[in-house]
């Protein structure tokens, strides 16, 4: 890696592909797209719609099912937001700008932030002061998962604060400065208005619940990010906790985990976490294939739960040790 002033560069080694293969395994197709964005709305609608009807109809632990269940895919929207962030779903680019929005709505994500964010976390990651998206190590508290698990009040309160004074025109936050710095009229133009829309929007949703007294509206749309989030934190958390930092090997820096085919649709096949950081511009439904292609250069993928249980281990021994870091077991050889 190179840092000569304000330059920096990491020299990252990818495992060697042949042309002809990279060049089918990034090809996008907007029906693969459709499947993957459009059926995942149509999942989130169906758990929406079960909401709806069993509200005031059914028993309170029906109801608290559905809502568990609604909840659970929602949170995975994030995921979503992330793939068509990099604009790799779909072959028609208006499709993929249509749907980011959509997406970003959803999550009440600022596409605007994390996109300057997230194109620094894959040129640097894990190199702060270059990449600040992800920074090591992580620190886990069961209450802090718990209340993701359950109903996150101390995250909808932080998203709200925080898009609330970028609606006020402050930008704030050493990351947000570093992205968007007073000479960035444009993008601090645009961070902002995106924070404006997406309150404006949830405000009308949740004024429109209040005014017919249809809460069951915005609880399946405004506040559905907000509870029974615990499955996905479980899977997005894998991503680089407890691996190593300022090192130029995603296989060191990344963890991939295996998934079954439903939980791995509804996390955008990001379980394929190494394969996407070394090969971002491949879409997330060919991460599967391009695992099988560089399957014999790669550390082993335990499922989700033995990854936690390795994830715990590393937390244990970092209390003891703060400067520990997991080493991958790379295979023994490079390929040729």
């Amino acid at each position: 890696m190179e840092d000569s002033g304000n330059d920096f560069e990491v020299r990252w080694y990818r495992t060697p592909l042949q042309k002809e293969t990279l060049r089918s395994l990034t090809r996008r197709t907007d029906f693969e797209g459709f499947l993957q964005v459009v059926g995942f709305l149509l999942v989130i609608a169906a758990t929406a719609a079960a909401v709806w009807i069993a509200w005031g109809r059914t028993p309170w632990y029906v109801l608290t099912v559905l809502l568990i269940l609604h909840g659970t895919c929602v949170a995975f929207t994030l995921n979503g937001f992330h793939e068509l962030i990099h604009g790799t779903v779909f072959k028609t680019k208006w499709l993929n700008a249509l749907f980011l929005r959509v997406y970003s709505f959803i999550s009440w994500n600022n596409h605007v932030a994390f996109r300057a964010s997230h194109n620094k976390h894959h040129l640097n990651t894990l190199h702060p002061p270059h990449d600040l998206e992800v920074v090591l190590p992580i620190q886990l508290t069961p209450a802090g998962f718990l209340l993701t698990a359950v109903i996150d009040f101390i995250g909808l309160y932080g998203v709200f604060r925080d898009m609330a004074v970028l609606s006020l025109g402050i930008v704030r936050g050493k990351w947000q400065l570093i992205l968007f710095p007073p000479s960035n009229r444009k993008g601090r133009h645009r961070l902002i208005w995106n924070a404006r829309l997406t309150l404006l929007g949830h405000a009308a949703i949740i004024a429109v619940s209040a005014v017919t007294g249809f809460w069951q509206l915005a609880v399946v749309t405004s506040f559905a990010r907000f509870y029974a989030g615990g499955l996905q934190w479980l899977c997005n958390t894998t991503q680089h906790i407890g691996l190593q930092d300022n090192v130029a090997d995603f296989r060191l820096c990344c963890r991939t985990i295996r998934l079954n085919p439903v939980l791995q649709f509804l996390y955008f096949h990001m379980n394929f976490h190494t394969e996407h950081h070394m090969y971002a511009s491949v879409p997330c439904y060919h991460l599967a294939r391009l695992r099988r292609e560089i399957l014999r250069d790669m550390p082993p993928a335990p499922r989700l739960l033995p990854a936690w249980g390795q994830i715990l281990g590393i937390l244990g021994r970092q209390k003891r040790d703060p400067a520990y870091q997991y080493v991958m077991p790379l295979p023994p050889s490079p390929v040729v």
